[in-house]
């Protein structure tokens, strides 16, 4: 039993080698078949690829080249273009150029016409000049005149001649301008006078002072005279205590000191305490409030003109014109309109209105001053400004606003303006009746000293003048140049407010009676 197990074993294990043996042979057999088989998809896979990429390439190649065609056919016609755009363009300054030709052919033709021409009239200029000295001899022969007479006869004709051509161009060229300039002056004055209007009241400054009772006058001037002494010499003004009941008047020429007087006086009746060491004290805390009153009024003003960085003595002088009148107006409130005018028609012409209004605010200073300094009140607040390091705009403004000195600014001729249009006020301003009646005597009697008028009348308060002239001296264009030649003397030779209209009048009459 072992034996045979051991064989069967041996077989088994015989018959499971070779059955091994013959599998690997079948599976050797069949991976060299796949391999073969493998090469050959391979191959037709690779030639398959090879075919598609040069068809690809062929057809890359067959597009390209179509690309290039098609740039270069477009390269083509830009160039055909260009050559016939080069074409036309050389074609044009052909014809140019045969044109600068022909007109310098012309050019020079006429050149040389022009040539022949002056030179024959140069001929002709020396023939009628030769002519012309002939007649004039004959003429002097035949008329028996020397050359002088004539010459003088010749300038007389031409003298009348000219005259009436003057008059009509008078006539024509006033009227244009006066027309341009009478609209453009009313719309500046106009806007400015609209957009400024100010009440305006005729002030007076009062200096008398009630009192309760007439004894009160016996205590003013104490005994001997002490109170009514230590008053005035502390204050600086007349102390008149007279028979009117009722009324102290406190006089001086300084409008500040009558001020002080005139608080001091009122608080001591109030007091009832008159005696020397007690008016020394009301009499300095009174200039103390004045000095202060003054000089916030100076500061308001500015403020209310829109002036600032004045110097602050140039402020306490403008706050002194509050008490200051000129023909019963106030001059401070005459200075803050003026300001305000003259800023308004500055900016309407383009200017500098602060520095208008700085000139119109500060043009009548010096009347703060004319009490203490020699000179006009112009050439004192000119100094003052020029003092106080003003700009030369606004000394020259303050100096020449009334006209004293021929305007180098704008802003002078500005102010003058303003400042005649405050003064023209209704009420503004009052003139004495003597100075009045004289001012028209005189308008009136330059006026008939000119050849050829007949009669003149002043009228509307000195404002016109209107003259009646012979129409037998002077024709229509001769009283143009004489309306014109009155107009000058009145301004050369007289002092007047705002303007003076000149009407010169001719009339001719022809009567004739029906029988």
């Amino acid at each position: 039993m072992g034996t045979e197990a051991y064989i069967l074993g041996g077989i088994a294990l015989l018959v499971g080698l070779a059955v091994g043996y013959m599998l690997e042979r079948v599976r050797l057999g069949a991976s060299y078949r796949t391999k073969d088989q493998m090469l050959e998809d391979g191959k037709r896979e690779a030639e398959v690829i090879r075919k598609n990429g040069e068809i690809a390439a062929k057809e890359e190649v067959l597009k390209r080249r179509e690309q290039l065609e098609a740039e270069l056919s477009k390269q083509r016609n830009e160039i055909r273009d260009l050559e016939r755009k080069m074409d036309k363009r050389e074609s044009t300054l052909e014809d140019l150029q045969e044109n600068v030709t022909k007109r310098e052919r012309m050019i020079e033709s006429m050149q040389n016409r022009l040539t022949e021409r002056l030179k024959t009239a140069e001929r002709r200029e020396t023939e009628l000049t030769r002519i012309l000295k002939q007649e004039q001899e004959e003429l002097y022969k035949i008329s028996g005149l020397k050359k002088e007479q004539a010459v003088e006869r010749l300038l007389d004709r031409v003298k009348t001649e000219l005259r009436n051509e003057t008059g009509q161009l008078i006539l024509k060229h006033e009227a244009e301008i006066k027309e341009t300039c009478d609209s453009k002056a009313r719309e500046i004055i106009g806007m400015a006078v609209q957009r400024y209007a100010s009440a305006h009241t005729s002030e007076i400054t009062v200096s008398s002072i009630d009192i309760p009772s007439d004894e009160m006058k016996g205590r003013i001037i104490g005994r001997e005279g002490r109170n009514i002494r230590t008053f005035e010499k502390l204050t600086g003004v007349d102390v008149i205590v007279d028979d009117t009941p009722g009324v102290v008047i406190i006089s001086s020429f300084d409008s500040v000191r009558r001020e002080i007087g005139k608080m001091a006086m009122q608080r001591l009746i109030q007091d009832g305490r008159i005696h020397p060491t007690r008016i020394e004290e009301i009499v300095s805390e009174c200039q103390k409030e004045i000095d202060e009153r003054i000089m916030r009024l100076g500061q308001e003003a500015a403020q209310e003109a829109d002036v600032p960085g004045l110097h602050e003595k140039l402020i306490q002088l403008m706050g002194r014109l509050n008490f200051r009148v000129s023909y019963s107006q106030n001059v401070l409130r005459h200075s803050i309109e003026v300001a305000h005018l003259t800023g308004m028609m500055a900016e309407q012409l383009g200017l500098d209105g602060d520095l208008a209004r700085r000139c119109g605010f500060t043009h009548d200073i010096g009347k703060a001053a004319d009490h203490e300094m020699e000179g006009g009140h112009p050439a004192i607040g000119a100094d003052l400004l020029k003092r106080y390091s003003e700009g030369e705009e606004v000394v020259h403004s303050a100096a020449g606003h009334h006209d004293d000195i021929r305007p180098d600014y704008i802003y002078t001729v500005l102010v003058a303006a303003a400042d005649a249009i405050s003064a023209a006020r209704p009420g503004a301003r009052r003139e004495t009746l003597e100075k009045y009646a004289k001012r028209l005597e005189e308008l009136e009697g330059l006026v008939c000293g000119f050849p050829g008028v007949e009669q003149c009348y002043a009228v509307q308060a000195g404002r016109e003048v209107r003259v009646i002239v012979d129409p037998r001296d002077v024709n229509d264009r001769e009283a143009a140049a004489l309306a014109r030649e009155i107009a000058k003397a009145v301004e050369e030779n007289l002092t007047y407010p705002g303007e003076v209209k000149v009407a010169v009048m001719r009339e001719t009459r022809s009567v004739e009676y029906a029988r």
